[in-house]
């Protein structure tokens, strides 16, 4: 799979967002939140992401506190976090806020989080 462009939003609609992403390269987590959630989550530069409808989020910190999480606080649906990486700013978009893509029928990379 190549880039593409795709868009998503949180349950309510409050939160929506278009992104340039690879799915090729989704990452699940077994971290004590990602394991709760059931994320599957692409990494994409913080210029791959924008938001349409920037509703109000709730953000979330833990562990080593580099990622915030940001979620709806209407409907508490993740959508993205964001934080940095060797190469500047970063997007985790959860892949189950897509439209029009089945997050569980991709061929993710299984990030060990729980070990950290």
């Amino acid at each position: 799979m190549t880039t593409a462009h795709y868009t998503g939003s949180c349950q309510c609609g409050a939160i929506a967002y278009t992104v340039d992403a690879d799915l090729d390269s989704t990452v699940t987590c077994n971290c004590s939140r990602c394991q709760r959630l059931g994320s599957v989550m692409t990494f994409v530069p913080a210029s791959a992401f924008h938001l349409t409808k920037d509703g109000p989020v709730t953000s979330y910190k833990f562990n080593k506190l580099h990622i915030e999480h940001t979620f709806c606080p209407t409907c508490g649906i993740q959508v993205y976090a964001r934080g940095d990486s060797p190469d500047g700013p970063v997007v985790a978009v959860n892949c189950n806020t897509m439209d029009d893509v089945d997050p569980r029928a991709l061929k993710s990379h299984f990030y060990d989080g729980a070990a950290m």
